[in-house]
């Protein structure tokens, strides 16, 4: 997984570069340190956005486990025996 985001990442960087000049109508390999730059820059953004992908994953995943069980002690509580007395008197008064 880490070699594609990089590669994406890098024809991101190099795309931008080369659509920038044609917009600009120059040659499309101008100043090739810059088709450089943004193949780097490409491929550090794309790595950070599967990083934090997984990171969000793990969170959600967190979160999703508290919240069930919350709904658990909630909605599945388990009544002792006294508990059930305790009803039980209620619904006859």
């Amino acid at each position: 997984m880490p070699v594609t985001a990089t590669m994406v990442g890098a024809v991101l960087g190099l795309s931008t570069q080369m659509y920038s000049n044609a917009l600009r109508k120059l040659p499309y390999m101008r100043h090739p340190w810059e088709h450089v730059l943004g193949m780097g820059l490409g491929a550090v953004f794309v790595n950070q956005l599967v990083k934090w992908d997984a990171q969000l994953q793990v969170d959600l995943d967190k979160m999703l486990d508290k919240a069930k069980a919350a709904n658990e002690r909630r909605y599945f509580v388990s009544y002792t025996q006294e508990d059930a007395d305790v009803s039980r008197l209620r619904s006859f008064s």
